[in-house]
């Protein structure tokens, strides 16, 4: 009996001593564990913490041209899907030039579709609708729609990546050249900030009509919705565009666009730790500078350097957009070159119209001494500025009708005189135009008139869309005002797109021309 006790006893004491042997060996193994989770931990934070892209960014403000702010604005950078941009400046061209539509279908081809994601997932042989491709490259930045539009338009990849680079010379952007059309990483494509905020400006000038996909909140395509990668649309007021980009060399980068009362400031970040981290510092850049920029619009419209684009009729003549900036003299009393004598301010009236029915040579004067007058005979764009000085102590010109411009053709006097832009009568084969026009609205800044004219073209799409958008600009003692019209309807039109446009609270005034 005493033999049958010790033994129990013994192995009870050893099942506690293996008991507590398992505990300490599980304690250890969970001390290990933690220690391994901690250690790895330590090492993510500490990748993080040694990981900094090179930071630089660029406030501009959009009337006046003056930088607000910047940090390394002309160091090289990696624009990464910032490249897209440029991407759609080519595109948005083709569209305007009447190349190609909204509808056209763009075939896939095995190099689009092997492109590296963020992708579509489109297979070789698929096609894509251009407007579907705008959508998706805006949202889902997506890199084989990317390739799909650069073949499209360029016939390679590599060829539309000289065009891109070409065209950013053209617009002044000295230190951009690029090598793809999506921003995949190659170590030869570089930008600055400040050639993109140029580009950001110039994109939403040159095509507003088009910039407004910037605006895209959600995409959706065979079924599946995409949001936009910019966070701070619908979060930030007045943010109404334009593009994120990210590789692990860039970093996060952004550019935006905001408006709000009449200013309008256009920001470059680049160099994000994360995406958060640039959008926070983004909208610190716009609460910090949004209420310096000016209300009133004084820097030139951006345009072209007028460098000539290679022959062909596939090519988009870059020369006419010297009409945008033309300087022509007014009267034959202005002050010589370099004098100090007051120029006498002359009451302006700014139009913008579609030139799609011009078909007769123009002139547009070439920038420098003397700003010879040349002929233009190429394409023209599809929106121009037309400036006319108007004077109260001088007729109007045989034949000229008052009242909305159109789509008539400038007509410029003689060599050696006074050259005031006067209306010509329309070519015989011109599409004639309807003699009703509206009014969307008065505004103290042209900004303003022209995102009115965004809404409404919007808004009533099927009635303004082949209306000509305008901004009248009328000065009346101290005080400019800036009128949003649209010419180049007849009476049932603008009745019905008033209707349209009311409804939509928008108003709307009928005008006869």
């Amino acid at each position: 009996m005493l033999r049958a006790q010790a033994g129990v006893r013994r192995i009870i004491r050893w099942g506690a001593l293996s008991l507590a042997t398992i505990l300490a060996v599980s304690a250890l193994a969970g001390d290990t564990a933690d220690a391994r989770a901690r250690r790895h931990r330590h090492q993510r934070a500490a990748a993080v913490e040694r990981y900094e892209p090179a930071y630089a960014s660029i406030v501009i403000d959009g009337n006046s041209g003056a930088v607000l702010q910047s940090t390394n604005p002309d160091s090289p950078r990696h624009p990464a899907s910032l490249t897209k941009i440029m991407t759609l400046y080519l595109l948005f061209e083709r569209l305007e030039a009447g190349k190609i539509k909204l509808s056209t279908e763009l075939s896939v081809s095995p190099h689009a579709a092997a492109q590296a994601p963020s992708k579509l997932n489109l297979k070789p042989g698929d096609s894509i609708a251009v407007e579907d491709a705008i959508r998706a490259i805006v949202t889902k930045s997506a890199n084989d729609v990317a390739a799909i539009v650069a073949e499209a338009l360029g016939g390679s990849e590599d060829e539309f990546a000289r065009l891109m680079t070409k065209k950013a010379r053209a617009l002044g952007m000295q230190h951009t050249t690029y090598r793809n059309a999506s921003g995949l990483p190659d170590d030869q494509q570089i930008t600055t900030a400040r050639d993109q905020a140029l580009l950001g400006r110039a994109i939403q000038e040159r095509f507003p009509r088009y910039y407004r996909y910037f605006s895209t909140r959600t995409f959706a395509f065979r079924g599946h919705a995409m949001r936009n990668h910019n966070k701070l649309l619908g979060a930030v007021d007045g943010v109404d565009g334009i593009k994120t980009g990210y590789t692990h060399a860039s970093g996060f980068n952004l550019v935006t666009s905001v408006r709000r009362s009449g200013r309008h400031i256009v920001a470059a970040v680049f160099g994000g730790k994360t995406a958060s981290w640039r959008d926070a510092r983004m909208h610190d850049l716009i609460q910090k500078h949004v209420m310096l920029a000016a209300l009133k619009r004084t820097a030139p419209v951006l345009a072209e350097s007028g460098v000539a684009e290679p022959a062909g009729k596939e090519k988009l003549a870059s020369t006419a957009a010297l009409m945008r900036t033309a300087s022509i003299p007014t009267n034959n009393t202005e002050p010589a070159p370099g004098s100090t004598v007051p120029i006498k301010p002359n009451a302006v009236k700014t139009f913008t119209v579609k030139a799609a029915s011009m078909r007769a040579p123009v002139m547009a004067a070439l920038p420098g001494p003397g700003q010879q007058l040349v002929p233009v005979t190429g394409a023209i764009p599809a929106t121009i500025t037309t400036v006319a000085t108007v004077k109260s102590d001088a007729p109007p010109p045989p034949g000229a009708r008052p009242g909305v411009l159109g789509v008539l053709p400038a007509q410029l006097a003689s060599a050696g005189d006074s050259v005031p832009v006067a209306l010509a009568q329309p070519p015989s084969s011109a599409k004639p135009r309807g003699g009703w026009s509206i009014q969307v609205g008065a505004f103290d800044a042209e900004a303003e008139a022209k995102l009115r004219l965004n809404a409404a073209q919007s808004q009533a799409k099927d009635v303004l869309g082949q209306a000509d958008p305008f901004t009248e600009r009328v000065i009346k003692g101290d005080k400019t005002i800036y009128r949003a019209r649209f010419a180049g309807l007849d009476k049932d039109q603008a009745e019905t797109a008033c209707k349209h446009l009311k409804r939509g609270e928008i108003p709307c005034m009928l005008l006869k021309n």
